[in-house]
């Protein structure tokens, strides 16, 4: 939203009126905060104090290296709900200060590491937030960088008396350094630097090629070593260095704004802060890394049809960990009313204990959605019981988009969520292991009246992703235990890291989309989501060979990996029709599932450490690891494998790739090579290979490839390949059981030999790579 037209003029549309000066400075009694007035024009003289707004600024140590600043216009407006559930793990101790500069003008105060100074000068509005050290600058607002506006603009002032017919915002702009490069704010596709860019952060049903999200985080990142965090989840309107150049400007209508400044000073740090702020993901049980296969969307299916693929996949040598019926299992235009279609699926609970008992799969997952279409009985009974969303009038607020005449199930209501957990666990109580929440994104807010009537309706339109799947996350956890519960979610807001899994909608069958796929989940673990994954091959349309293989080759680097999509079959052999040329679609996915299971006393380890601080274990940007080269801040087409390995899809149909190597010594995981980083480097590669390499100072622990037991096996019993790379004394690896239990350590000693290998038992090898 651009409220002027260029530096020098404000646009038509609007009225604007900025914080000219900081007029008074009054520190509150317990010396962690400062509360700054603001007048929208420099006071000169006692007749200048009228006739004018003011904006009240609020300065906050709330823990080391976070500040929080809110600006308010209006003070008597109502505060609303929902909010954001902040500290869900607790506060820590808020230890900031406020200290007077030495010439009794400025005003500074600090928290931690991060301090913010107020300027003491007349007539200025200067806000600088800086290391309390000195030795970094972080981010400014300066002149006009505080404001209101009115739209459409005002011909009165006594207009505001009235504002039924305009809108009321208030904004920032926080100064962009040169060359600083910002990320983050959800799962979004397009590129992964957003300077330039107009973003709104509103949920929204777009799929994976435009600028919409499914998933919108109110925060970011920048290349600096902060981020921020805006606290609302209303509708916020961002300029990226697209309104002015130099600034980042932050907008919501309404008469308060307010965000949090997070100093690491690396991004990890940054996470793990903001994790503190809004809350960690939880532990994923160790069988969910294995392979999901499911029956899509609109493909045909049946008791026999799911027999034969998981058989088939059985004797191919592929074990399918979970098997998942999409929309389906449900009769058309009854969704959802958590009634199995007879004609496709007469016993489901039989069904589900006779594959596994057969072990052709170890556990099941279903759809579900937050709606419910008119042509089922349960609208009538949801619609008598007043568990649907309503209008202003009484009326049920229904449409036809997506499902005939649906609802929307008010998660406002106690007595809705009782009867929708209710629902879930039914299924629970029949087989099923996990829910995959979809939906949850086009929540109406015109003309709405929720069941809680504190709410408003344009902050629940991304809240509604919390608290629906919240709602069935903890009914899972209450059936199967607290690090046992797993969803597939498509919609989140901030703080929904909580309830994992995510993935990431409606991709195309094609290399951008892939590519698209990879932003995504870039974007998705600089929010603190430690787990993510995409549908392999691509949701929409049949995959030609070659992107089926080179996305199952990303797919299964994800700490998920899922065969899904909408019209076509994803079992290997009917993508490439059987063939049994070298290297087909069944042999490659045999090798990528293979490998992933070799990985997982690596990748379970990455994960446990990832919960406890906030960071991402599925698709890590490579910045997050290499933060003061400047290129990992542009690399968007490759990742990190938990913190230790670097992975590098391919989107050529000729295996032709073009990836960076950070700075340092690399090995390549395949011959063991050694290759200097710090630069780009082409090469090609065939369908069971990608680029992948191992940093120098990495002891690797390999598992089995096979075996009974799928992914949640005991690795550390199995046997297998201790690799060390580099060898120096010191270098080490984690040992973690399949419950996420630390075990010990792995360790080179001094003489070079391998400390704490009693921990391991079977039959284990070492490989040194030097």
């Amino acid at each position: 939203m651009k409220f002027r037209d260029g530096m020098w003029l404000v646009s038509q549309d609007h009225t604007v009126q900025y914080a000219e000066e900081v007029f008074t400075t009054t520190s509150r009694e317990d010396n962690k905060a400062v509360a700054l007035l603001c007048p929208t024009r420099k006071i000169f003289s006692r007749g200048d104090t009228l006739n004018l707004a003011t904006l009240s600024v609020e300065i906050e140590a709330q823990f080391d290296g976070v500040i929080s600043l809110e600006v308010t216009h209006h003070a008597g407006a109502r505060r609303l709900g929902p909010d954001f559930e902040l500290y869900p793990d607790g506060r820590p101790e808020n230890k900031g200060e406020i200290v007077k500069s030495s010439n009794s003008k400025g005003t500074t105060i600090s928290s931690g590491a991060l301090s913010a100074t107020v300027s003491g000068d007349e007539h200025t509005f200067d806000v600088r937030f800086h290391a309390t050290d000195g030795s970094k600058t972080l981010t400014s607002l300066l002149n006009r960088s505080v404001g209101l506006a009115y739209s459409p603009a005002l011909t009165t002032p006594k207009q505001v008396e009235d504002l039924s017919a305009h809108k009321h915002y208030v904004f920032t702009q926080t100064e962009l350094g040169v060359g600083e490069s910002i990320h983050g704010l959800g799962e979004r596709f397009g590129a992964w630097n957003k300077i330039g860019q107009n973003i709104q952060v509103w949920n929204e049903d777009g799929g994976t090629s435009s600028e919409q999200a499914y998933k919108n985080i109110s925060f970011w990142m920048s290349s600096r070593g902060y981020g921020v965090f805006i606290d609302t989840p209303d509708k916020i309107d961002l300029e990226i260095g697209s309104e002015r150049c130099c600034r980042l400007q932050t907008a919501v209508e309404g008469q308060r704004l307010k965000w949090y400044i997070i100093y690491g000073p690396t991004p990890k740090e940054v996470l793990t802060k903001y994790s503190i702020l809004t809350g960690k993901s939880n532990r994923v049980p160790a069988w969910s890394y294995g392979l999901w296969l499911s029956t899509s969307f609109t493909t045909s299916y049946s008791e026999d049809t799911v027999q034969s693929f998981v058989s088939q996949m059985s004797e191919s040598r592929i074990p399918v960990e979970v098997f998942h019926f999409d929309c389906f299992w449900l009769r058309a235009f009854h969704w959802c009313d958590f009634i199995w279609d007879p004609a496709s699926f007469p016993d489901p609970a039989g069904q589900i204990k006779r594959l596994k008992e057969a072990g052709l799969i170890k556990k099941v997952s279903v759809w579900t959605n937050p709606y419910i279409g008119q042509a089922s009985p349960v609208f009538k009974y949801a619609t008598d019981k007043g568990y649907l969303l309503k209008k202003t009038n009484g009326d049920v607020w229904q449409w036809d988009l997506w499902q005939t005449g649906m609802g929307v199930v008010d998660f406002t209501n106690p007595d809705a969520c009782e009867w929708f957990r209710g629902c879930m666990e039914q299924l629970l109580d029949m087989g099923v292991d996990s829910i995959k929440t979809d939906f949850g994104e086009r929540i109406p807010t015109k003309n709405v009246q929720w069941h809680d009537q504190s709410v408003y309706p344009s902050r629940m339109h991304n809240y509604y992703a919390f608290i629906y799947n919240r709602l069935v996350y903890e009914t899972v956890q209450k059936k199967f235990g607290k690090n046992e519960a797993i969803l597939f979610a498509r919609t989140a807001c901030a703080g929904s890291q909580r309830f994992p899994l995510h993935w990431g909608g409606d991709c195309e069958s094609t290399p951008a989309a892939l590519a698209e796929s990879i932003r995504g989940g870039l974007g998705m673990g600089l929010a603190s989501f430690a787990f993510w994954t995409s549908d392999i091959g691509g949701f929409e349309g049949n995959p030609p060979p070659w992107i089926y293989k080179r996305w199952v080759a990303f797919g299964l680097l994800n700490t998920h990996s899922r065969l899904h999509g909408s019209n076509s079959y994803r079992v290997p052999w009917l993508v490439d029709g059987s063939s049994k040329e070298p290297e087909n679609c069944t042999e490659v996915l045999r090798h990528w599932v293979q490998l992933k299971r070799q990985l997982m006393p690596y990748l379970f380890a990455q994960s446990i450490e990832s919960v406890a601080n906030g960071w991402p274990a599925s698709v890590r940007a490579v910045a997050l690891e290499f933060p003061d080269d400047p290129t990992s801040w542009y690399v968007d087409r490759q990742f990190m494998v938990g913190s230790q390995i670097m992975a590098a899809p391919v989107f050529e149909e000729d295996g032709s790739v073009e990836y960076y190597l950070p700075p340092g010594r690399w090995f390549n995981f395949w011959d063991g090579k050694e290759a200097q980083g710090g630069r780009w480097i082409r090469e090609q590669y065939g369908f069971l290979e990608l680029p992948l390499f191992v940093r120098e100072g990495t002891v690797l622990v390999l598992g089995q490839a096979e075996g009974k037991d799928g992914f949640g096996y005991d690795w550390l019993s199995s046997g297998g390949e201790v690799r060390v790379y580099g060898g120096g004394t010191g270098d080490q690896a984690t040992l973690v059981d399949t419950e996420g239990n630390k075990k010990g350590v792995l360790e080179v000693g001094s003489d070079g030999e391998m400390k704490g290998f009693e921990l391991l038992q079977g039959d284990w090898k070492v490989v040194k790579l030097d």
